[in-house]
């Protein structure tokens, strides 16, 4: 349970307008690019409620936007104020500059939106994690599945919050089991409106690779990622899902697709160059980040494919080239 003394002062509560009570899916991260996304499809078959404690633009006219965090008080008046059906969590903050404030909002934000949905009944919630949290490693074999160590904090510890945010809403799963609870970790999304760490490092025109590795890489296309959080919401489904794109790829052809020339260097030097260069803020990739291109974290998608029905409509030379294109 989140304490009285874990959350921050709470600011004015938000006013809603003034209507009947109505079902609605709440989204949180919804100022973010690919919760902009989600918000932009599901209005249209559903009505949304887009939380988010940063400002949120360019959403449409229909959507009501809460600019509230998800540890004050002033989230429950969105459970008070219309009947919540279903919760798509996707408000994580994933900023390697940001520690402790970060670990605070996604695991306490996490644990009290997972209470508020065991106190007011939700019916279904959605969570997107990540499959970075299993961690690049030497020793992987290829195709993890969902019951994999998750270890990639070991030697990431920036990410430990996500593993944590990961490991609360799985025993959430078996403490409420009224609630249909639903995790998908996705690959590394790329896209024309993601700015995320492996899309910003294919849009290098020179990136730096590590001498002697070419991992397996999979991508999948923001829309992809989209389209299975949409699947996640059908009534019935519940479990812990990888979501992949549609195959995977040595980093070599993925860099080649793109007409990059990347420039490869001994692995201390990547390293001891990132670490200076984070340091002064001259980059935003912190040194761990090369682990993932030099060691496989490559994951089963089976699962999804079988139990959501879910199948990239996107194809691995599209989803790879997705990168270039133009935000919209």
């Amino acid at each position: 349970m989140v304490t009285e003394q874990d959350k921050p002062s709470d600011p004015p509560r938000p006013s809603f307008p003034s209507r009947p009570r109505r079902d609605v899916v709440l989204v949180s991260g919804g100022a973010g690019r690919l919760g902009r996304l989600v918000v932009q499809t599901l209005h249209r078959e559903r009505e949304v409620v887009a939380v988010d404690r940063r400002p949120i633009h360019g959403l449409p006219k229909d959507v009501t936007h809460v600019r509230t965090d998800l540890r004050w008080r002033a989230i429950e008046d969105i459970f008070r104020r219309y009947n919540v059906e279903a919760i798509l969590h996707l408000g994580l903050i994933h900023n390697p500059r940001a520690e402790d404030d970060q670990y605070r909002f996604n695991v306490l934000g996490t644990q009290h939106l997972l209470d508020l949905a065991a106190k007011h009944r939700v019916p279904k919630l959605v969570m997107l994690s990540s499959a970075n949290i299993y961690g690049p490693h030497p020793d992987n074999s290829l195709f993890l599945t969902e019951d994999a160590p998750l270890l990639g904090a070991e030697n990431f510890p920036n990410i430990r919050d996500l593993v944590a945010a990961d490991r609360i809403v799985q025993s959430f799963f078996y403490r409420q089991p009224d609630v249909e609870t639903v995790m998908l970790r996705p690959v590394h999304i790329v896209g024309p409106r993601v700015k995320n760490a492996p899309a910003n490092y294919l849009r290098l025109e020179r990136p730096w690779t590590v001498m002697g590795f070419d991992p397996m890489l999979q991508l999948i296309h923001e829309e992809d990622a989209v389209h299975a959080l949409l699947q996640a919401l059908r009534p019935g489904v519940r479990g812990v899902f990888n979501v992949v794109g549609p195959g995977e790829a040595p980093l070599s052809r993925i860099l080649s697709t793109l007409g990059r020339r990347p420039i490869p260097l001994p692995a201390p030097l990547v390293r001891g160059t990132l670490e200076r260069a984070f340091r002064l803020r001259m980059t935003n990739f912190p040194a761990p980040e090369i682990r993932h291109i030099q060691y496989n974290c490559v994951v089963d998608g089976s699962l999804a494919r079988r139990v959501l029905g879910f199948e990239p409509q996107y194809g691995l030379i599209e989803t790879i080239r997705s990168v270039l294109g133009h935000e919209e």
